[in-house]
């Protein structure tokens, strides 16, 4: 076993059927297999490098004097310094990183497709005051700039992993073009000549005190990969899980000559490399490895030239303040709108690497972005009112971006569409097994109401933001008071659509906002709670339409403050909503509404892509409390749409100086 995800080979047609076949057998594996690689998941490494991982092979990975001796022997072999820029690809839960930040190495990073095991690699640096930075991200995919490092390693049989031999070998095109001219790999991987004949079929062994692992291995039907079965067991409760993994047996010609397809040269062999196991058992893929190193022999990158000197140009498109919005109380601009856009004015004016224009006429932003779109780099689309401040045209302002070939920051159109049906959102929370309160749709032509599930219940649009809709009288306990809530939504504020009726979860109100683009780079910001203990009582605790926007209601001075809630409970809150960004398609920035039931378990409300950006809005508060200014607040959401888009940094040297400079040195 490895640390993290590389890859494997099958036509495609095979792969769909196997995986189809494998997922229903796992469910029911009991007693002898008799052909393993019928029961291999293509993406089985999305889902095997969790808490029973660490705990298998915890001998190997998880033994400090063993990675203090491999770091020692990597070290030497690279001569690294302490100034080198390194990755640590497939780090899994960071032993390497980590040891390499406490022996003085600077700018070290780490990068993994286990969300798990990223995750505990944070807490451990976190906890020593490590500068280590982590991410996930797909090793096929590399979420970096060309030329950033200066070595590359793939440590502890992190490579083999995947369904294609052509995915290892986009793996290895990827580090080559993220490391600097002359940058070195380093990969540590299994001897496969060795393996294919010494492999165990079969083994078991004691994890700890309570826990056993029984082990069953077998190759390929074409040689080469090495398919193995854990059944691990514990003597309380059984088993508790049976899992069959594949990994591709390399042996140095096959390597050489895939690092040469990749363009690598210099390829030299560092002889072998067995761990000194305390546990001294079966120590399967990793027992006898090899240690090679290549060089990436190439030119810099060029460079793009800024057309606007040495500032990245961006438009800033916001709602148009010269037209009504229904949204607001008055159904126009107010004072607190523009003071709200004088404030974020005043913080982009503090970043000094931007040069900024604001597009506000909605009757001439088609007219404007055919003039600047050879002259800007970037828009940053604030606009959540929507176009011509219709909610339901917020679609309108990126799709508009998107024919016009101009990059954007935030959701796309696709993006804002699902996330504008708070139902559909709900459908596809449930289809992932991530837990929404009960609730029915009604339609504008349905007469009559059957709720299947008890008062109180909450009664919402199920179109809308800015908790439009939602007042206190929203929350009703008895039929009579839903039927005046249903009357107020329709007439009040002229609401002909379909409405949501969800039962009222009386725990903690909860937000959760993440900047970045999951899974490669990005902050999950502080979960907040409301704190409605300001509210008179009779009131609900809900975050209304009246807590946004009107001064004079008890809702007016309510306030977000930090979670307090278990961190099993928060850990879930994450886990869920990193993966609603990224089947919901969000991009840059986006926020989750959940709340706890009565006995604490976590539902979803609903996500906003393209959250409130204002200066004492939710997502501001949370960065606020991570030590996180406004005026960097935003910036961080310029910077992820950058990366993303694969925005070059503006440089202060011309490009040709520049690039003559690197050659030299190289």
């Amino acid at each position: 076993m490895g640390e993290g995800p590389s890859d494997n080979e099958s036509s495609r047609s095979h792969s769909k059927v196997r995986e189809v076949r494998c997922r229903e057998r796992q469910k029911k594996i009991l007693g002898p297999i008799p052909d393993l690689e019928e029961y291999v998941r293509p993406d089985w490494w999305k889902h095997l490098f969790n808490s029973l991982y660490l705990k298998t092979d915890g001998d190997v990975v998880n033994d400090y004097e063993i990675t203090r001796r491999e770091v020692d022997l990597f070290t030497r072999i690279l001569g690294l310094k302490p100034e080198d820029s390194i990755l640590d690809l497939c780090c899994g839960h960071g032993r390497h990183s980590l040891e390499l930040a406490r022996r003085g190495f600077k700018n070290v990073e780490g990068l993994d497709i286990s969300h798990y095991l990223i995750r505990r690699a944070k807490l451990q640096a976190e906890k020593e005051g490590l500068k280590v930075k982590f991410r996930e991200g797909d090793a096929r995919k590399l979420p970096y700039q060309s030329d950033s490092f200066d070595v590359v390693m793939i440590l502890g049989n992190s490579f083999g992993y995947f369904e294609s031999i052509k995915d290892d070998l986009q793996v290895l095109k990827e580090v080559r073009r993220v490391l600097r001219p002359w940058g070195k790999i380093l990969i540590d991987v299994a001897d496969g000549s060795y393996l294919r004949e010494n492999y165990q079929k079969r083994s078991w062994e004691w994890i700890n005190k309570q826990m056993f692992v029984c082990r069953e291995r077998t190759l390929s039907s074409d040689g080469q990969r090495l398919i193995s079965r854990e059944v691990i067991v514990n003597a309380k409760k059984g088993v508790i899980a049976d899992q069959i993994y594949a990994i591709r047996l390399y042996d140095k010609e096959t390597l050489r000559q895939l690092l040469e397809k990749a363009g690598f040269t210099n390829i030299v062999f560092h002889g072998e490399l067995s761990p000194e196991s305390k546990r001294n058992q079966d120590l399967g893929m990793m027992e006898k490895r090899i240690i090679v190193t290549a060089v990436a022999k190439k030119e810099w990158m060029p460079v793009k030239k800024r057309m606007n000197g040495l500032k990245m140009r961006v438009a800033v498109i916001l709602g148009d303040p010269s037209k009504t919005d229904t949204t607001k109380p008055g159904g126009v601009f107010d004072e607190d709108d523009f003071y709200t856009i004088n404030k974020l004015i005043q913080a982009l004016n503090e970043l000094k690497e931007y040069e900024f224009i604001y597009l506000m006429n909605h009757d001439t932003l088609l007219q404007d972005l055919l003039k600047l779109r050879s002259k800007i780099d970037l828009v940053f689309n604030l606009c959540d009112e929507g176009y011509y401040n219709d909610p339901r045209k917020e679609l309108h302002v990126p799709a508009l971006l998107e024919v016009l070939g101009i990059p954007y920051t935030g959701a796309g159109p696709q993006c804002l569409a699902y996330c504008y049906d708070k139902s559909l959102v709900r459908g596809i929370a449930r289809e992932m097994g991530i837990p929404v309160p009960r609730a029915i749709f009604l339609k504008p032509e349905d007469i009559t109401i059957q709720i299947p599930f008890d008062f109180p219940v909450i009664v919402k649009p199920n179109y809308g933001d800015s908790s439009f809709g939602i007042t206190s009288k929203s929350v009703v306990y008895d039929e009579e008071q839903l039927l005046n809530a249903i009357s107020e939504l329709r007439e009040k504020f002229n609401y002909n659509k379909p409405i949501v009726i969800e039962e009222f979860l009386t725990g903690k109100d909860l937000t959760l906002g993440i900047i970045g683009n999951p899974p490669e780079d990005y902050i999950v910001l502080p979960i907040t709670e409301e704190d409605y203990s300001v509210l008179p009582e009779g009131l609900p605790p809900i975050c209304s339409y009246e807590a946004k926007w009107l001064p004079d209601s008890p809702y007016w001075n309510i306030k977000s403050i930090p979670a307090n809630i278990p961190q099993e409970v928060k850990d879930y809150i994450i886990e869920c909503s990193v993966k609603l960004f990224n089947r919901l398609e969000c991009r840059d920035y986006a926020r989750f509404d959940w709340r706890l039931d009565s006995e604490g378990n976590p539902r979803l409300l609903e996500v906003n892509p393209n959250p409130g950006w204002c200066w004492d809005g939710h997502l501001a508060k949370a960065a606020a409390y991570m030590g996180i200014s406004y005026p960097e607040m935003l910036r961080a959401i310029l910077k992820a749409a950058e990366k993303r888009l694969k925005i070059t940094k503006p440089q202060i040297e011309k490009v040709e100086p520049v690039i003559n400079e690197r050659k030299v040195k190289s």
